[in-house]
């Protein structure tokens, strides 16, 4: 009787333990640098901003626990791969390099790449435009892809660990322009700090670079949880809540899916 009742205890436990485990939320990565308006920790200590509503109500739709877990920009493929984190949703483009490595969720925002420059600068978003200009872009972005590829023949291309301290070198002049997602770029030129500056148009599309969209990354295999992302984020475009949200933020829809 001693027996089974210590075999008993021990299931228990065991049931106690895995419901503990299954129990543990989705630690969503989101880049530890600013990224306004779509993700960035406000006066006291709190993440805030378009994307973090949209992750909470992604996680409420799909009916996920999840943590928002911050995680530097340049590592964050390698902390989901590594299982420190287990979903990315920082504004990462979903692009054919990147599917090689991890998978995609379904588009939750698709947006325009553009060149922003000095309201008194005569520039356009092409190679000829740029040529002898210095363009800042963001270290391991679709940015820094496209412009190597498309403008370093042109122009001097300078690499920034963050956007703003890119936006910070183009107003104080030490580079030319910018190139970067339009409504990150919006929000900037419309701040005190950017009415320097102004959109000078959208670049070329190439959805090899600049992707299919914006998705929340997955581990390769974890099919899952994707599906369940899939219909957190198909539920709240459908519900009203997607533009609910965007409408607090931006003018104009930012869903291109």
């Amino acid at each position: 009787m001693t027996f089974l009742k210590t075999l008993a205890a021990t299931a228990a436990a065991a049931l106690l333990t895995a419901g503990a485990v299954a129990a543990d939320p989705i630690k969503v990565g989101v880049a530890a640098e600013p990224y306004p308006p779509f993700s960035s920790v406000n006066s006291a200590g709190e993440w805030e901003g378009w994307e973090i509503e949209i992750i909470n109500a992604v996680c409420d739709a799909a009916e996920l626990e999840c943590e928002i877990t911050p995680t530097a920009w340049d590592g964050i493929i390698p902390a989901l791969t590594g299982k420190q984190i287990d979903v990315i949703m920082t504004s990462m483009s979903i692009t054919e390099e990147r599917q090689k490595t991890i998978d995609f969720s379904d588009p939750y925002y698709n947006t325009p790449t553009v060149v922003v420059a000095d309201k008194s600068m005569d520039i356009e978003p092409t190679p000829e435009s740029l040529a002898g200009k210095i363009l800042g872009v963001q270290a391991s972005t679709i940015h820094q892809n496209y412009a190597q590829k498309y403008f370093t023949d042109a122009a001097e291309i300078r690499i920034y660990q963050t956007q703003d301290e890119a936006n910070q070198d183009l107003v104080s002049g030490r580079i030319d322009a910018t190139q970067a997602d339009s409504i990150a770029m919006a929000a900037f030129i419309e701040s005190d700090a950017g009415a320097c500056c102004e959109i000078k148009g959208a670049v070329a599309d190439d959805p090899s670079i600049l992707g299919l969209g914006v998705g929340a990354g997955v581990r390769k295999g974890e099919d899952d949880l994707r599906e369940k992302l899939n219909a957190g984020i198909a539920k709240i475009l459908e519900d009203g809540t997607h533009e609910e949200i965007t409408s607090k933020y931006f003018s104009t829809s930012i869903y291109g899916g």
